[in-house]
C-alpha cells in the first residue's frame, strides 16, 4: 500500500471521529450538531441558544419575483427554512417551510417523501404574485444527519428542476381533450361504486364524518373525498380533494406521488372539528383508468393508514 493511500485512509478516519466526536458533544449538551448539518447541507446557520434551535436558510434569490407590484427580496418572506432542535435521547426534530414555484412543488415533494421526511402543508402566502410561489411544510424526527440529508435532497431536486428550465413552466406535462366524453363504466368498476356524470364528465365521491361544535357534520356539508375526470378516455384530467385524518396524509401523499398525480394544497378547511380533518386537492393528467386506479390506490392506502 502507497504511503499516500495509507494517509488518504487515516485522513478518512480521522474525519469519521471527529463528526462522532462532535455528536456525542452535541449530545451531552442537548443541542444539536450544526458542524455536521452545515456540512450535509453546505448551507451556513445560526443558533438560539434560548431555544436550542439550529436554523440553516436558502434564500429563492434565482427568480425574479413581484409581489403586487412590488419586486420581493427574500427577506420579505421568500426563503426556505429547515430548524433543528433536541428531541428525545439523540434524536432530532426537523420543522421547515420551503418556498417553491409551481413545477418544483412536486419533484421537492417526492424528494422530500423519498427521503424519510413528512409534509405537513402545501399553500400560498401571496396575492398577485408573479410567477405564482407555494410554500411547502416539512418535517422529520430521527437522526440529525439523516434529517439533514433530506433537506439536501429537497434543496438539490429544486436546484434540477431550475437547471433545466430557468422560468418556471406555466402548465403540466401532458394533454387534455376537448370536449369530454368520460366512459364511466371502467371508472365504476375501478373505484367500485357509482358515480356522477354530467357532458361527458365522471365524478366519484365518497364522504366521512366528523363533529363541529357538537354537531355531526359529513358527506354534503363538505366532508368528503372526491374525484371528477375531464376529457377523453386517452386524454383524461383528473381533480379533486381527500378529506384524511393526520395520521393518514402522510400515506396518501405517497401513493398519489407514486402514481404520479400532482399535488396542489394540503390545508384545513374547518375549525375546531373532531378528529382533525385535512383536505389534499390534487390535479393529474393521463389515460382516465390510469388516474382512476392512482387515486383508488391512495384511497386503499389511506384506510390501511387508519387501522
Amino acid at each position: 500500500m502507497s504511503s499516500l493511500r495509507r494517509l488518504s485512509q487515516v485522513f478518512v478516519i480521522s474525519i469519521g471521529i471527529c463528526a462522532t466526536a462532535s455528536q456525542v458533544e452535541a449530545q451531552q449538551q442537548g443541542t444539536v450538531d450544526a458542524g455536521r448539518i452545515e456540512q450535509i447541507t453546505g448551507l451556513k446557520g445560526t443558533y438560539s441558544k434560548q431555544e436550542k434551535v439550529f436554523k440553516i436558510s436558502k434564500p429563492r434569490n434565482d427568480v425574479k419575483v413581484q409581489v403586487d407590484g412590488l419586486t420581493m427580496p427574500p427577506f420579505m418572506g421568500l426563503t426556505s427554512y429547515a430548524a433543528f432542535k433536541p428531541a428525545q435521547g439523540s434524536q432530532v426534530m426537523m420543522m421547515g417551510d420551503t418556498a417553491l414555484f409551481e413545477d418544483e412543488v412536486n419533484p421537492a415533494m417526492s424528494a422530500a417523501l423519498d427521503a424519510g421526511l413528512e409534509v405537513t402543508a402545501l399553500h400560498n402566502h401571496f396575492f398577485f404574485d408573479q410567477p405564482k410561489v407555494y410554500f411547502m411544510h416539512i418535517g422529520g424526527h430521527g437522526d440529525a444527519a439523516k434529517l439533514a440529508e433530506g433537506v439536501k435532497k429537497v434543496y438539490d431536486r429544486i436546484a434540477e428542476v431550475r437547471s433545466a428550465h430557468a422560468d418556471p413552466e406555466s402548465a403540466f406535462p401532458g394533454q387534455i381533450a376537448n370536449p369530454s366524453s368520460i366512459s364511466p363504466a371502467p371508472l365504476e368498476v375501478v373505484f367500485g361504486s357509482k358515480g356522477q356524470t354530467s357532458k361527458g364528465m365522471f365524478k366519484v365521491v365518497v364522504g366521512r364524518t366528523a363533529s363541529m361544535q357538537g354537531v355531526t357534520v359529513g358527506n354534503e356539508m363538505g366532508v368528503n373525498t372526491w374525484a371528477a375526470f375531464a376529457g377523453t378516455d386517452d386524454e383524461a384530467v383528473v381533480d379533486g380533494d381527500f378529506a384524511m385524518r393526520e395520521s393518514e396524509l402522510q400515506a396518501v401523499l405517497k401513493s398519489m406521488r407514486a402514481s404520479g398525480i400532482n399535488i396542489v394544497a394540503i390545508h384545513q378547511h374547518m375549525t375546531d372539528e373532531t378528529p382533525r380533518i385535512l383536505f389534499l386537492h390534487y390535479w393529474g393528467k393521463g389515460k382516465a383508468v390510469d388516474l382512476a386506479k392512482g387515486v383508488k390506490a391512495a384511497l386503499d392506502a389511506q384506510s390501511a393508514s387508519a387501522r
